[in-house]
């Protein structure tokens, strides 16, 4: 393979696998890689993590904000890039609006809600015990982070499926299974905005206990939440809904497929933490997010000019050996794991905290109550670019070894 071989666009490259050797030979040969992009502008492709830790910094050179975070040049009307989603903010104005709701999203603002999350992973898992067979991404890896997400906003049990449905539909856009005609697509966006206005509305007249009548209430320097604000942030919200299985699934998957790390965890709880941690190293939950330069600027020795699409692969920078030894081994009990899978910088995942909580709970209920459980099936991954995963995972509950 050659530099010309290079092509990180195709959806079917990553079915299989991440192509990983692709990413090899760009950090070692082209760390700051132009690619071309048929019908489209062109990109610089960052792959070493030292790099993408400095894009991911420098918001005031790499913006968000001009272009969106996704690799395609969407219509300026398209929600997908919409300046009012915290990902797509830059400072000042993200820093006054990640600040509103940043303490409802710290560990302790969560720990309130830790005994739901049981709740509700026991809930689901009073039905799994009793099959023979289930699909693991789509009947637990989905539903439990999409139940808890909604259900700390406050949205009722009976519009879960709907909303799920919306915005994997919305966002995922080069598999079969989500197929959706673009005006179809174009009018999700926003459904889901009408839908959050008014739940917003209704907890600005009627507050109750939970994250939304709290976010509806909260100030920073004498401003609240728009409901344009608000509406944003729940599709990111939605969003996370689809980041958080993976991540649940992507820790069974290497799991079921090491049999001994398994007996491992099985021996040693303790474990689970650094488990989650190699897993979202090892599978981080989205392959890349892009950035444009704000001006002109150099890394590397290679002139990068304002405009140009900046793209920020982490699922490169987590396999770098300059910073992992054995970056293609997966280490349950890694002890240093600076993996980039939740950014870095201005825009580091606000919802971390929450997305290491449900995997922590879901994983050992998981484990405790199926400890039998193996694959039943062919996985199935995505077929994306973008997302990096499994879309269908049978398992087999098995018997207690």
């Amino acid at each position: 393979m050659g530099l010309q071989d290079i092509n990180l666009l195709d959806p079917d490259a990553f079915v299989g696998d991440v192509p990983h050797a692709s990413f090899e030979l760009l950090r070692r040969e082209a760390p700051v890689f132009w690619h071309d992009e048929p019908g489209g502008r062109g990109f610089w492709a960052i792959t070493k993590h030292e790099d993408v830790v400095a894009v991911f910094k420098d918001a005031a050179t790499f913006s968000s904000e001009m272009g969106g975070t996704l690799l395609p040049d969407l219509p300026e009307q398209d929600i997908r890039r919409s300046p009012d989603l915290l990902v797509a903010m830059d400072p000042p104005r993200h820093s006054r609006y990640r600040a509103i709701i940043s303490q409802s999203f710290s560990s302790h603002g969560l720990s309130r809600s830790e005994a739901r999350i049981k709740e509700l992973v026991s809930q689901l898992l009073d039905d799994l015990v009793e099959r023979e067979t289930f699909d693991f991404v789509a009947d637990f890896g989905t539903k439990l982070p999409m139940a808890i997400l909604l259900h700390l906003v406050g949205v009722p049990d009976s519009d879960q499926a709907k909303l799920t449905d919306w915005i994997f539909r919305l966002l995922i856009t080069d598999d079969p299974d989500y197929a959706t005609p673009e005006a179809e697509r174009a009018a999700l966006g926003p459904r889901i905005m009408e839908y959050a206005c008014k739940l917003a509305a209704d907890r600005r007249e009627s507050p109750r206990d939970d994250l939304l009548s709290v976010l509806m209430a909260a100030e920073v320097e004498g401003a609240k939440l728009t409901y344009q604000e608000f509406g944003m942030f729940f599709i990111l919200l939605l969003a996370a809904g689809i980041d958080s299985p993976l991540i649940m699934s992507s820790a069974v998957y290497a799991l079921l497929n090491r049999p001994a790390d398994l007996v491992r965890l099985w021996t040693n709880p303790d474990l689970l933490p650094t488990t989650i941690e190699e897993t979202l190293r090892f599978y981080p939950p989205f392959t890349h997010f892009r950035r444009t330069a704000r001006r002109d600027t150099e890394l590397r020795g290679q002139r990068i000019e304002a405009g140009q699409k900046v793209v920020t692969w982490m699922v490169s920078a987590n396999r770098d050996d300059a910073v992992f030894a054995r970056p293609h081994d997966f280490d349950m009990a890694r002890a240093t794991n600076p993996h980039v899978s939740f950014g870095h910088g201005p825009h580091f995942c606000i919802g971390n905290a929450l997305a290491r909580r449900m995997a922590k709970i879901g994983l050992t209920e998981c484990f405790q109550r199926m400890p039998g459980l193996a694959f039943a099936g062919k996985t199935e991954r995505f077929r994306s670019n973008w997302l990096n995963g499994p879309k269908r995972m049978p398992v087999a509950v098995g018997p207690r070894p």
